[in-house]
């Protein structure tokens, strides 16, 4: 609790952090929003005065109701330890009802889907200010589409290969760098507004409302599709609360939200100034009402703010993808750690699978018009679910009232409207958005109710009381009859209720081939709700060479096993539970432990399984990914340790006893032969005997 109170606290240092990591992708918003509400609406020159002013008022009223109230004010209670996101939100009420697993599923799932489409869209939208700017006397370097999408897909490689080396010194710049992008949007959107202090009729939500309804607005209901984009991250900086602590977002949300709305506010009067300028409805108000002096500075700055609300989401991706994996979401992947930094990991597959896609992405819709359509319709979806769980949270903590009541028909109702617009796009990109999500959620139902399934139908003696068989371990231990198969060997088995374990384990000690070792340990991994946990408790069964470990590690911890366990043994041999291993030979005088096999057991499904046409699909797919993923022994962190991975036959469902009958022997190898002719073979293929 101290701990968490401490990482609350309001700090300078920790200001300029959130800014840097928390409001990336929120920050860059107005590269698009306004641009793409011009376009539905069919150009610069056919908007009204009520449109824009409409408009912005819908803008500020949205990013205020969702990300102001729904994220900064309610969200930052609804916290695990202090950490936040729609997986250690489902963590605190899953035991409330098994049905949650469900907005989980699908809202962890839509996270991933944005993840591949934030950098598409910001780079993107960012690198084509750059079209058909002059350097110097009629030199345009990026004259046409094709060369924005050469720039930007650069950028993307470089930003994904650069994920493996760690990104701390990158992180250091993301504060004072998206500190002075803030500043810069504020300042000159109070240019841009000069005296034109009407605009602040926007601050009135009457006329967000009346835009909805009015023939001026042409997109209609649609129209929520694009001002949606304005509050695009929020849910980023609900999950990031872990990383920079609640009092940091708090301290830091009124400055980005007041540049934020200054620099709409001063969008809202270009555009009325300049409705005859021009016609293009490619035009961006961003970089067009910036001064033609300092445009490609603030290019540059919109392209490093694009980068680093681009790695925000990577990096967020990789932790909700860690999270997944605890919550036995998704298989199992190597997570590697390229930093000393808190929380801070790295997942190869990830990686290459989002930079793949991101690219794919750029490269199909090849603008960033094109990509607003698929933009946003993930995050409503993600909106809508985590509402849900934090009903289900409020309902825990206050139980049933009127506040609560109120909270989940408002919040679902500007969730279902906002999902309702971005769907009327679905033709134009959003069922892009919707096919990553549908992909990712089919991956994760698989491998959850996969092992459900797998879980629920192993036979009743699938289990066996590990304290039954600490005699016969102990034996074979000092049986000389036997080698020594390894000093200790260890088993990576969960063992239930302390002295329950899978018969395969016992079953490749003693049977496949009796193997002895000084010490038998049969450790258990638990990843619990804490995120940085790191514990352990042992039952020796009364004996010295039989131990059972249950390591307890947060969801966030590294999983060293291999280093936890000597750790382990030095404490129990120190205080003589287990005994010494003295070393005759070793280059490391005085050693007391010998040497480590770990064993890894697979399952592999058995023909004589019995399930229903779905589970048997169900548990068979699961399987496939299994094979898929790496190697569990790197999960473990065991990759430099000598380790044996042994594939045994998993069966499932109720089993039907099946008998062969035993007759007499018979010999259909020899041919009858009749001096003058053979015997010919009857219809079945047998020879007649003559």
């Amino acid at each position: 609790m101290e701990v968490e109170n401490k990482r609350n606290r309001m700090t300078a240092a920790g200001l300029l952090i959130a800014i840097g990591i928390v409001y990336g992708d929120i920050g860059t918003s107005p590269l698009y929003v306004m641009k793409s509400v011009i376009a539905g609406n069919g150009g610069l020159n056919t908007v009204s005065r009520d449109l824009i002013i409409g408009t912005i008022s819908a803008v500020l009223w949205t990013v205020t109701m969702l990300t102001t109230v729904q994220n900064v004010i309610i969200a930052l209670k609804a916290t695990n330890h202090g950490e936040g996101g729609i997986f250690a939100l489902y963590t605190l009420v899953r035991n409330k009802a098994a049905w949650l697993v469900w907005p989980a599923l699908i809202g962890g799932a839509a996270i991933l889907a944005d993840g591949t489409l934030t950098p598409a869209v910001t780079v993107t939208t960012a690198i084509e200010g750059l079209k058909g700017l002059e350097f110097g006397k009629g030199n345009v370097p990026v004259s046409n589409q094709t060369t924005v999408l050469v720039i930007t897909i650069i950028i993307l490689l470089v930003l994904f290969s650069i994920q493996r080396m760690g990104t701390s010194i990158i992180g250091k710049a993301f504060g004072p760098v998206m500190l002075v992008w803030f500043a810069f949007l504020g300042v000159t959107g109070v240019i841009n507004i000069g005296g034109n202090w009407w605009i602040l009729q926007a601050l009135n939500p009457y006329y967000a409302i009346k835009l909805l309804f009015s023939p001026y607005n042409k997109a209609g209901l649609a129209i929520l599709g694009s001002i949606f984009l304005a509050t695009t991250g929020a849910e980023a900086l609900y999950a990031d609360v872990g990383h920079v602590g609640r009092g940091n977002i708090l301290g830091s949300w009124p400055f980005v939200f007041v540049c934020l709305s200054l620099n709409y506010l001063g969008q809202g009067v270009w555009i009325l100034n300049n409705t005859n300028l021009h016609s293009a409805t490619e035009i961006n108000p961003f970089y067009a009402m910036v001064p033609e002096n300092i445009r490609l500075a603030s290019i540059a700055l919109a392209t490093l703010a694009a980068i680093i609300a681009s790695q925000a989401l990577i990096s967020g991706s990789f932790t909700l993808v860690a999270e997944a994996i605890n919550l036995k979401f998704l298989p199992r992947m190597n997570i590697l750690y390229p930093s000393d930094e808190r929380g801070q990991i790295y997942i190869p597959a990830i990686n290459k699978m989002l930079g793949i896609t991101t690219i794919a992405l750029v490269l199909f819709f090849r603008t960033s018009a094109h990509m607003e359509a698929a933009y946003g319709l993930a995050i409503t979806i993600t909106m809508l679910m985590t509402t849900i769980l934090r009903y289900e949270w409020m309902l825990l903590k206050q139980g049933h009232n009127l506040a609560n009541l109120i909270f989940v028909i408002f919040f679902s109702t500007i969730n279902i409207l906002f999902m309702g617009s971005s769907l009327s796009k679905f033709t134009h990109g959003g069922y892009v958005s919707l096919l990553i999500t549908l992909l990712i959620v089919s991956v994760m139902v698989v491998w959850y109710f996969g092992n459900k399934v797998r879980d629920k139908n192993e036979l009743g003696n699938a289990y066996v009381r590990l304290d039954e068989y600490t005699d016969m371990l102990t034996d074979l231990s000092h049986d000389d009859n036997y080698p020594t198969y390894a000093d200790n060997l260890v088993y990576m088995a969960k063992v239930q209720y302390n002295k329950f374990i899978k018969r395969e384990i016992m079953y490749s000690i003693l049977d496949k081939r009796p193997k002895r070792a000084r010490a038998y340990w049969f450790v258990t991994v638990n990843v619990t709700d804490e995120p940085f946990t790191a514990e352990y408790a042992i039952n020796t069964y009364g004996t010295k060479n039989v131990i059972n470990i249950q390591l307890y590690l947060g969801f966030k911890k590294q999983t060293s096993v291999n280093v936890y366990l000597r750790q382990i043994v030095h404490d129990l041999i120190k205080d003589n539970t287990i005994e010494p291993q003295p070393q005759e030979y070793t280059t490391t005088p005085g050693r007391d432990v010998g040497d480590f096999k770990f064993v890894i057991v697979n399952d592999v499904i058995s023909p004589s399984t019995t399930l229903t046409s779905y589970e048997k699909w169900l548990v068979e797919a699961r399987v496939r990914l299994q094979n898929l993923s790496p190697n569990p022994a790197q999960w473990f962190g065991l990759e430099f340790a000598d380790t044996v991975v042994e594939r045994v036959p998993l069966i499932l469902g109720k089993q039907k006893t099946s008998r062969i009958k035993r007759v007499a022997p018979r010999d259909y190898s020899k041919t009858a032969i009749n001096t003058n002719k053979t015997a010919k073979p009857k219809k079945h293929g047998f020879l007649k005997k003559k």
